[in-house]
């Protein structure tokens, strides 16, 4: 099993610099991911949906999330409008989105997938798969 290096996450958490959102939902699945993100020494707020998201985002600094986790498909506001408002205003943020999804049947997110460059992990997930992702994008790779 691959996991983030746990040392390297406490130090930086230590010194206020590795804040993730985590963006689902599915209380269950926004609550075991964020969770586990702080098990591992990051601080993890949560949000429910896209609009939610946005205003937590709107209050951070400019680096006061190093990682964006979030489904595409939620009621209100979705994933693929969040995806889309971060790469027209925040081009910073947007380059650290990761997002997540349980369907890629439809047509529309088969093409919304086709046309991003963020990358993008099925659901159900490994956590530990995720979190190796995420120290990625947190590392700019």
């Amino acid at each position: 099993m691959v996991r983030p290096d746990p040392t390297a996450s406490r130090e930086t958490a230590a010194a206020g610099l590795r804040r993730a959102l985590v963006v689902d939902d599915e209380p269950t699945i926004r609550t075991a991911v964020a969770r586990y993100l702080r098990r591992w020494g990051w601080e993890a707020d949560e949000a429910e949906d896209g609009r939610v998201a946005l205003g937590k985002l709107g209050r951070s600094a400019p680096d006061g999330y190093q990682v964006v986790v979030s489904d595409l498909r939620m009621p209100h506001y979705s994933g693929v409008e969040l995806h889309d408002w971060l790469a027209e205003h925040r081009p910073d943020l947007f380059a650290r989105l990761i997002l997540t999804t349980g369907d890629l049947t439809s047509p529309a997110l088969s093409e919304f997938v086709a046309r991003t460059p963020r990358p993008l992990i099925e659901k159900p997930f490994e956590l530990a798969v995720l979190a190796q992702l995420i120290e990625a994008v947190a590392r700019g790779r």
